[in-house]
């Protein structure tokens, strides 16, 4: 299996859902980064499991554990290693699953790829539980770019037809931020979150799921970091981005809408701001990239998560041991909708990618 990503920064993940444990190494990080340890827990409290009506049931306290790489609050330039124990598990609940492929997981592929010896339980390493070890490094990275004046923010702009506020494509706005840690979901608009959570519920109460799509901005970052053609931040981002289980699209600033936009209308100005003497865009519809190298607006990013395929609903499959037509009714404990914990994991991958392309440049200077 391929888990590894980066280029200065080598991330590794490791683990099954229902493994003793889950977790990630991380190299290539300089000596003396600040790890705050309270922070980083606080962090991944966000996407940790159990903790509302609108996500599974199953609860695990996902605390970090480091091992290695990290002493006295300070990397020390050897590897990070970290793991969270899984201590909730119901692997029974998963036992039909290796002869009847839920639609829309990743069961069936796996078992030809991998003949037949996958681990199922909880969807193995195919599982969103992986997306915690991811929050671990990611979580580090974050600290070191806000060390860097770099600031991450994600928050859900939609679940199903319903959409948040958009975020500002050219200021960080802390109030925003406030707004998306202590909404009812992490969104900017209390009144959108309400009713997102009244979909999300209704959704779960007729045993299906709902999808929908995460913002995330990169504020601070300066011009002239990436490259073109294969190492572009956009490249950087979708990567790990993709790695995310359950994310179907990734699109960069207007994104798939520029199809309908003319030159004109695309273009984002120029001009010297009078105050500092920089080179500055008067709008944003690039996302903050071009030609895979950063302009110095706001990097501005969005992925589309597909429902959870795990639902209570009767599905048709197929018996592979038979080799017969099937139905399939999903036991177990599933979120009737990922996209509110995936807010975390979208800043931590965005972080992520942003330093390892920091990191890079610096390297290459």
């Amino acid at each position: 299996m391929s888990s590894t990503f980066g280029n200065v920064l080598h991330l590794s993940i490791f683990g099954q859902s229902h493994s003793p444990a889950i977790g990630c190494s991380l190299d290539g990080i300089p000596a003396g980064i600040a790890v705050d340890q309270e922070a980083l827990q606080a962090f991944l409290n966000r996407r940790a499991p159990g903790r509302d009506e609108t996500a599974t049931k199953r609860r695990e306290a996902d605390a970090a554990q480091i091992i290695a790489g990290v002493v006295d609050g300070h990397t020390t330039g050897a590897p990070i290693a970290a793991i969270i124990e899984n201590t909730n598990t119901r692997s029974k609940d998963y036992s039909e699953l290796r002869r009847k492929p839920r639609p829309g997981h990743a069961d069936f592929p796996a078992r030809v790829k991998y003949h037949n010896m996958h681990d199922v339980a909880g969807g193995g390493h195919f599982s969103g539980r992986l997306t915690a070890p991811l929050c671990i490094a990611g979580g580090i990275a974050l600290q070191a770019l806000e060390a860097c004046g770099i600031k991450v923010m994600a928050h859900v702009a939609q679940i199903g037809g319903i959409s948040d506020l958009p975020m500002d494509d050219m200021v960080y706005r802390e109030a925003d931020r406030k707004a998306i840690l202590t909404n009812d979901l992490p969104c900017i608009d209390a009144a959108a979150a309400g009713r997102m959570r009244e979909e999300i519920l209704a959704a779960r109460d007729e045993l299906d799921s709902i999808g929908g799509i995460v913002e995330c901005g990169i504020y601070g970052l300066p011009a002239g970091i990436g490259d073109p053609m294969f190492d572009g931040i956009e490249n950087r981002i979708a990567q790990i981005a993709f790695g995310i289980p359950a994310v179907k699209g990734v699109e960069f600033g207007m994104g798939f809408a520029v199809a309908a936009m003319r030159g004109s209308e695309n273009n984002d100005p120029y001009r010297i701001d009078a105050e500092t003497g920089k080179i500055e865009v008067e709008s944003n519809n690039a996302g903050g990239i071009l030609g895979g190298i950063s302009t110095g607006a706001p990097v501005m990013w969005r992925m589309a998560v597909k429902p959870t395929p795990s639902i209570g609903r009767e599905q048709q499959t197929v018996d592979m041991d038979a080799m017969e037509n099937a139905e399939l009714s999903v036991h177990g404990r599933h979120d009737p909708c990922i996209v509110p914990r995936a807010v975390p994991v979208a800043e931590a991958a965005a972080a992520l990618a942003i330093w390892d392309a920091l990191l890079e440049d610096a390297a290459q200077r």
